[in-house]
């Protein structure tokens, strides 16, 4: 697959229309941010990170809104993630076969 991607983020991409697709990916807790403990498990690895539900999606994901319900306790990684970057492009474009 070859995909181009400018490395600038798009503006036409909000996390109000993006579907929460970052939601569904595996995130490591690699600092202390506040994450509340009912929100963490462990991979097959034991290494803490954000504990999924049976849909995938992340377990902090309010499912009415699409939005982060601990936002601004939200872990490194989550923060990190720049909505409308070349990873974000890359995800939706996995999960719900939306080209840029």
């Amino acid at each position: 697959m070859n995909i181009e991607y400018s490395v600038l983020p798009d503006p036409q991409i909000s996390c109000a229309n993006c579907e929460a697709c970052c939601c569904r990916l595996e995130v490591r807790l690699l600092t202390d941010t506040g994450v509340p403990h009912r929100y963490i498990g462990e991979n097959a690895h034991q290494i803490e990170v954000m504990k999924r539900l049976d849909d995938g999606w992340c377990a902090a994901l309010d499912r009415n809104t699409l939005m982060c319900s601990i936002y601004a306790n939200r872990p490194l990684v989550c923060r990190e993630f720049e909505m409308g970057s070349y990873e974000c492009k890359v995800e939706r474009e996995d999960i719900l076969g939306i080209k840029a």
